[in-house]
Formats: structure tokens, sequence, C-alpha cells
């Protein structure tokens, strides 16, 4: 049978399963990790390794679009970047219950005993503690590491992940939020209205500003997904979990590891940026692109919640979603993000 919700069938026991049917055998110890837009959990191996697999949410990634995210990390990595690639993996049985996707060994379709279909990548554990974004060291090598990866970024292009501009992050996102119903536009007028405005001056300071160099990015490095690490070979940040990598402006991987307030951004943004510029020039007018980039995300995430709201563990996450006075909160953040895209040159 199939599930209407898209984990329900991946428990412990299927986890095990399908680890094993792609010839990865665990002891039974394992741990669900922090991931609301995939299920990924740590699991022991018979071998004495430590391994992380991740099951993907069904319907978000096309193969070809996830076989494009394994071949970048892999190339990341093959220039020595710290990132961890996914493993190829070795079905036990060429007709079984689990199967290489035909768009890259590194990806699994695994068939569950209940008739779920998963999508599943493991590679290996990499541990690690929040970054200090305090510290202006810390963020000289967090421009650094950015720097060379976007130098390996402009190596090539992405045919399948999708470009992250206002259209597939704003306009998009509001419209199939709009579309869902969980916005009533006589109750959260102002929250339709104002984001309306929102995207209108983002339209209008992208098209001044945009740059004109597109490169293959992270996608999503807020600092959940950076891990340091005090000694050893990787000793410094890590980055994890390039699910939304795609094809956007260098500022777009760089803004979410500045603080919010604008009386401090001065002082984090030199050393971010003077370690990036080691590796990587950067234009100083794509700067102008980080409110309208903060707006977008804003509407994204609202969309992002709606769209899984179906799913048992986003009610649990974020319960005051569905309250009366969120859409209200919403607006009036983007009223203050309309102050900042109205003051840009």
């Amino acid at each position: 049978m199939s599930h209407p919700l898209p984990f329900a069938g991946l428990d412990p026991a299927t986890v095990l399963d399908a680890l094993y049917q792609a010839g990865l055998p665990a002891d039974g110890r394992l741990l669900q990790l922090n991931s609301y837009e995939n299920r990924v959990w740590q699991a022991h191996l018979d071998d004495g390794r430590v391994v992380v697999a991740k099951f993907y949410r069904p319907g978000r990634w096309t193969d070809a679009q996830i076989a494009e995210e394994h071949a970048f990390a892999c190339e990341l990595a093959e220039a020595e970047l710290p990132v961890v690639p996914p493993l190829v993996l070795q079905p036990l049985a060429d007709q079984g219950p689990l199967t290489l996707s035909p768009a890259t060994p590194t990806l699994a379709h695994f068939h569950a005993a209940d008739g779920s279909l998963f999508r599943l990548s493991v590679s290996e554990r990499r541990v690690g503690r929040a970054p200090e974004l305090e510290n202006p060291e810390v963020l000289a090598r967090l421009g650094r590491l950015l720097g060379r990866l976007h130098a390996v970024g402009t190596r090539g292009r992405f045919l399948h992940r999708r470009t992250l501009d206002p259209q597939t992050l704003g306009h998009l996102p509001r419209q199939r939020l709009l579309d869902s119903g969980r916005v009533d536009p006589e109750i959260d007028h102002a929250w339709v209205r104002t984001s309306a405005e929102a995207l209108a001056l983002v339209d209008a300071v992208w098209a001044r500003h945009a740059p004109a160099r597109q490169l293959r990015l992270h996608g999503d490095c807020h600092p959940g997904n950076v891990l340091w690490r005090e000694e050893g070979a990787w000793a410094g940040p890590n980055l994890v979990d390039l699910d939304d990598c795609g094809t956007g402006p260098a500022v777009q991987d760089l803004w979410m590891l500045l603080p919010g307030e604008r009386g401090a951004v001065s002082a984090a943004q030199d050393p971010l940026l003077n370690g990036y510029r080691e590796f990587m020039p950067l234009d100083e007018q794509e700067l102008l692109l980080i409110e309208p980039l903060r707006t977008l995300r804003m509407i994204h995430h609202s969309a992002w919640i709606a769209e899984r709201w179906e799913d048992p563990a986003f009610p649990v996450a974020f319960p005051w979603f569905d309250s009366p006075s969120y859409w209200s909160q919403q607006a009036n953040e983007l009223r203050e993000q309309i102050e900042r895209l109205q003051d840009l040159p």
C-alpha cells in the first residue's frame, strides 16, 4: 500500500533493512537526526563505520536534480573542500527491493515491505559544533571556504537544479501559498498586500543590481549547515547539506552568515568578505541584494511550512504557524523589509 504521508512507513526497521539491502549492514544502533525536509538517520555499521542515511522527501527533487547535487558534492570533495560526498552504493541483488537510480549510483530506490517507496543516499558521518560567528577569524575562514566553493562552482553549470531568484524564491512560493488556502485574503489581507508590495520592490532592486555572474552555490548556507571541527584532518569549518544547491548570485551563500541587525553587519562583513576575496572576486553591487534575499527567504519559508503541514513533524515543530497572529506578525516583518528595500539605491 502507499501512504498519504511522505514518511509514514519509515521506521527504524525499514531504515535498517534499506541499509542492509544497500550493502551496508548496521549493528542496530540508530539515531534520527534533526531534519524537517528529509529524514536523516545516523547508523553504526557492522564494520565499525558510522554513516548518515538520507531519505529524500518524495516529490521534491527529480533523480536528475539529486544526481547533480551528488556530483557537485563529489566535485567539491575532489577539490579537497571539507564536504562529505555520498557513497557509491552496492545493492545486494540486481532485482531486490533496493535498486540504483539510473541517474547516479549514489542514489537508491528502496521498496519497503509495506509498499512505500523511498529514495536514499548514504555518506560518512562527520561531526562538529556550531561556528562562533562573533569571532572575526571564524568569519574569515568561512569566507575562504565559500570562496573556494564558488571557484569550483564556476567550473561548470547545473542543467537541472533551480535558479535562485525572485521568481523561484518569492513569486512562485507566494502563489502556491495563496492557492493552498492557508492564507485567507479576507482575514490575512495585510500579509497579502505587504508581500505583494515587498516582492515588487525586490523585483526593482534585482533589476538594478542583479549580477552578470551566476554560479553553482551551496544555496542554503545558514549557520546550521556549518560544522566547526577543532582538530584532525578537517579542522575548521565543514559544510553539510547541499540539498538546496542551485544557480544564483554569490551573495546568496554569504548573507545568512551575517547578523540581521544593521549595526552589527559591517563588523562581521569585512572579515567574511576579505576571506572570500582571497579566492574569488565579489562585485560590491551584489551586497545590495542582501535585503531582497532576506525578504524572499521570509516568503519562501512561510510557503515551505504550508506545503508540508500534513507532515506530522511540522505542526510539532512550528505550532505557531496555525495561530491567528502568525500572518499579522509576518506582515509586520515584511513592512520592516519594505522600509529597508526603499532605502536601497
